[in-house]
């Protein structure tokens, strides 16, 4: 089984995934803009111009994957605490690359540092609101 994360932004989806290349690397999977969609000419210009899916691989069996929401169909975007993306990077080089480039102008929960439970995490917010645990251990790499 392959779990992917599947993140909702409020018309910000491809700024955040061109933000989130710029770290992990790689090229888009698929990018579909609503226009591309049936229907398409009914939503206001800007709402055609949001991201309907856009998929990224961030390793080797796990692809980021997000979509904008359309106020229009009574979606509404409520960022939260409630999920995170955990990553397990295979060094703590790789470790602190991934968590100083991706909590680049976000909000630092816990800086990276050796934990009583014997690996090296930190955890924070990025500035597209998502929250982020990345967790290296040793013994594991």
């Amino acid at each position: 089984m392959q779990v992917n994360p599947y993140l909702n932004f409020d018309g910000t989806a491809e700024e955040a995934f061109k933000f989130y290349k710029s770290v992990f690397g790689g090229e888009f999977i698929t990018h579909i803009r609503m226009n591309e969609a049936p229907d398409s000419e009914k939503l206001s210009k800007d709402e055609q111009s949001r991201t309907m899916h856009i998929s990224l691989p961030i390793g080797t069996d796990t692809i980021l994957m997000a979509s904008d929401i359309l106020p229009s169909m009574g979606h509404t975007l409520k960022q939260g605490n409630n999920s995170y993306l955990s990553i397990h990077p295979n060094s703590k080089e790789e470790a602190d690359r991934l968590f100083d480039g991706l909590s680049k102008d976000g909000i630092i929960e816990m800086p990276m540092e050796d934990q009583f439970w014997g690996d090296y995490f930190g955890s924070f917010v990025d500035k597209y609101g998502i929250h982020w645990m990345i967790n290296y251990n040793k013994d594991n790499s």
